[in-house]
């Protein structure tokens, strides 16, 4: 079965399967098999066509896949255009939800090390 250019994997259940989707987590594909009338237990082999319908149909209804990435990059240029503090700290590569930044920031800023005394001094010269 494909969903947005996503095959679903045929080995997990349905409830899980939908998750490849991006945009779609565990709550919203419970929600969605919940009200297509589809039981979460199904894999997707064993789907009737008229369970695949239903399951787009709700599918649908939600912003997935490149709609939703789309915008959230324009989110994010939107505070970077108004210069609010969440976009300078996107700007400049930093956390942008509060998270302290002078250890445990590897993540975001990659493996630099930006203060004092992380290199060798270099011998002075007597």
């Amino acid at each position: 079965m494909r969903i947005a250019g996503i095959t679903l994997p045929e080995n997990k259940r349905m409830d899980i399967a939908l998750t490849a989707v991006y945009g779609i987590g565990r709550p919203a594909a419970k929600r969605i098999l919940e009200v297509a009338g589809v039981d979460a237990a199904l894999r997707t082999p064993d789907l009737t066509p008229e369970m695949e319908a239903k399951i787009k149909t709700e599918i649908d209804k939600i912003k997935i896949e490149g709609d939703l990435s789309r915008e959230i990059d324009q989110n994010i240029k939107r505070l970077k255009d108004i210069k609010s503090y969440r976009g300078v700290r996107h700007i400049r590569h930093l956390p942008t939800r509060g998270q302290r930044t002078k250890t445990n920031s590897r993540t975001i800023r990659g493996n630099v090390r930006r203060t004092m005394g992380s290199g060798r001094r270099k011998a002075e010269k007597t």
